[in-house]
């Protein structure tokens, strides 16, 4: 052999042991090779505190009109930070916040009720998970008897689209802090706001007739035995 094809030779032998001892192969195999594994989605937690339909009564009183309450949830699987979504009922105003604990203080106006929920969220990965959603009233000074909290559609659900149908069944829940709910009135119609359908109601349900073609609003007012009102929001549905 000659000097030229020993030195061609050799080059090619330490060629080929690089590219192995590096993983080269087709197949994509040694060490890091093939694809990493998928983030799992995170897992939705269980709320704690405020309790739902309830009085706030804890909280740390900064003002005469605010306080602070320290919200509380359950951890959940595979979850790096939790947002913490809060919306004033009277106002209808919403606030986010976020935390890698399962506590966050929140500053909140008193003797207002809220609707709050928790999502957890994952690095990595787009997918979240969502906690029900609970309603409670922070307490506030000189208070005695809380208003109703909005009543929420049951059926038919938020902007849902019926089948032709001559009548239909109207059902909504409500809750009141001191359980003291004694009646409701339901507006109902194709305009919005929605003409009142009928008054003294003490259950949760209506059949009324419907055409089909129409969009229908309808709107529950909740009133307990002080005469408190409370207006839900107006919902929507359509009759095919």
């Amino acid at each position: 052999m000659n000097r030229l094809n020993f030195t061609a030779t050799f080059l090619l032998a330490g060629i080929t042991f690089l590219f192995l001892s590096c993983g080269g192969d087709s197949n994509g195999g040694g060490d890091g090779g093939g694809d990493p594994d998928p983030i799992p989605a995170p897992s939705a937690t269980s709320l704690v505190f405020p309790d739902n339909n309830s009085e706030c009564t804890e909280g740390d009183v900064i003002s005469p009109t605010q306080s602070q309450v320290v919200f509380q949830w359950n951890a959940s699987q595979n979850t790096d930070s939790y947002q913490i979504n809060l919306r004033n009922l009277n106002s209808g105003t919403t606030s986010v916040t976020s935390s890698t604990g399962t506590s966050s203080p929140v500053l909140l106006l008193r003797g207002v009720p809220y609707e709050w929920f928790v999502v957890s969220r994952a690095n990595g990965t787009s997918e979240t998970a969502s906690s029900p959603t609970w309603r409670f009233f922070n307490a506030g000074p000189g208070i005695s008897n809380y208003a109703p909290f909005p009543a929420q559609a049951v059926a038919p659900t938020r902007g849902a689209t019926l089948s032709t149908t001559p009548t239909v069944v109207l059902e909504w829940s409500g809750a009141d802090v001191d359980n003291d709910i004694s009646r409701y009135t339901i507006s109902f119609g194709t305009e919005n706001p929605p003409p009142l359908l009928e008054t003294g109601i003490t259950g949760s349900t209506l059949e009324t007739n419907v055409q089909s073609g129409n969009t229908y609003y309808w709107q529950v007012a909740t009133i307990d035995s002080a005469e408190n009102v409370t207006n839900s929001e107006v919902f929507v549905f359509r009759v095919e």
